[in-house]
């Protein structure tokens, strides 16, 4: 086992107490502070703490012995997820990843970041509002029935076909400042659209502010998670999360950012189907709980005093409350909130004590975790 020392990255859509108190730092920080990376991600691995190799680089020299066979199998010589803490105060951009095969083709003809699908799995730490996958239809009409905007027909029309796409379509290509001002205007006598309220005032000429009206609006509970599958569109909206991922960065932005957008990317990518958002309890009334999604790069567990950690695959282990320590084959390792770990392959378990809380990551392979 090998403690971690791991980055902090600066957005203006970060907190500035979050991860600042999570990791025991001065707060409020001198900048806003969004995501603490946890992983052995090119852009920004981890480091061995005392001695400052990168944790890439540690796994490259070992992948058989570090990651184990089947992970090595499955997924190449890298650590196949990626963890993160987000800590978010203003608006993400409506965004969408692309599932394995898109990626593949994105990455040789469009410039992709890399060949990897980017599904992800979030689970709250406080309350956490996002946007995730399209509501039915009918309740989307219901609700522009109720904002009474003849500037919205066709975006009605479209839902009343059954057809989310081409509302989406013509959101994306359509809306203007004025449109959003309109929205915006009718939407602040409508508590389920108060979010759309806060969108445009971020972001008073993005036609996302429309589009986020085609979307489940969710908020979770602490320990309520969320899967974001290939082509979910989504934007995070508020709150502190730990989010795990497959390990890629492949980002496409249709809105509610300054970065630049890709729209028809965008709708060559999303998925239309409709529905609630997928939103999971967990599974597990111990110390160990389980986020179970289709996902074989990852698992999100999490973990109180008493957990047994089981052996295979490489592992990644982030204190998110107090202090624990982890403990397996004769070696400890003690963390306090913000501090991490990786565990290597083993056929042992880990066992944690203390008095704290954590989030553990896995692979989803059989006999995993």
């Amino acid at each position: 086992m090998r403690k971690l020392d791991t980055t902090v990255r600066e957005y203006h859509w970060g907190s500035r107490t979050a991860l600042a108190e999570l990791r025991g730092e001065p707060s409020p920080s001198p900048v806003p502070q969004a995501e603490l990376w946890i992983g052995a991600h090119p852009d920004e691995p981890s480091r061995l703490a005392g001695c400052d190799v990168p944790l890439d680089a540690y796994l490259a020299a070992n992948p058989a012995g570090l990651l184990g066979p089947e992970s090595l199998a499955a997924f190449g010589p890298r650590l196949p997820f990626l963890l993160k803490v987000l800590a978010v105060a203003a608006p993400l951009s409506l965004q969408v990843h692309p599932n394995r095969e898109q990626a593949v083709v994105g990455f040789a003809e469009r410039g992709y970041r890399d060949d990897r699908p980017k599904p992800e799995v979030l689970v709250a730490l406080t309350e956490f509002e996002t946007l995730s996958g399209f509501r039915p239809p009918a309740a989307t009409v219901a609700l522009l029935d109720r904002l009474g905007l003849p500037s919205l027909a066709p975006m009605r029309a479209e839902l009343s076909g059954g057809d989310t796409g081409g509302a989406l379509r013509w959101a994306l290509h359509t809306a203007d400042a004025a449109l959003v001002a309109e929205v915006a205007a009718a939407a602040a006598g409508v508590p389920a659209l108060a979010h759309v309220v806060a969108l445009a005032e971020a972001y008073p000429a993005d036609a996302g502010v429309v589009a986020a009206l085609l979307l489940n609006a969710v908020r979770l509970r602490p320990g309520q998670a969320i899967h974001v599958g290939a082509g979910v569109l989504h934007a995070h909206l508020r709150g502190t999360g730990v989010e795990l991922m497959a390990n890629s960065d492949n980002v496409l932005r249709a809105g509610l950012t300054t970065k630049p957008v890709d729209v028809p990317a965008v709708l060559s990518l999303v998925d239309h189907r409709t529905g609630p958002a997928a939103v999971l309890d967990g599974e597990g009334d111990g110390p160990l709980r389980t986020y179970r999604t289709p996902e074989p790069e990852f698992r999100l567990h999490t973990v109180r005093p008493g957990a047994v950690l089981g052996g295979g695959g490489p592992q990644l282990l982030l204190c998110t409350k107090g202090s624990i320590v982890v403990s397996r084959g004769g070696a400890e390792v003690a963390l306090r909130g913000g501090e991490s770990a990786f565990l290597p392959h083993s056929a042992d378990a880990a066992e944690v004590t203390g008095a704290g809380e954590a989030c553990w990551a896995t692979t989803n392979l059989p006999g995993h975790g």
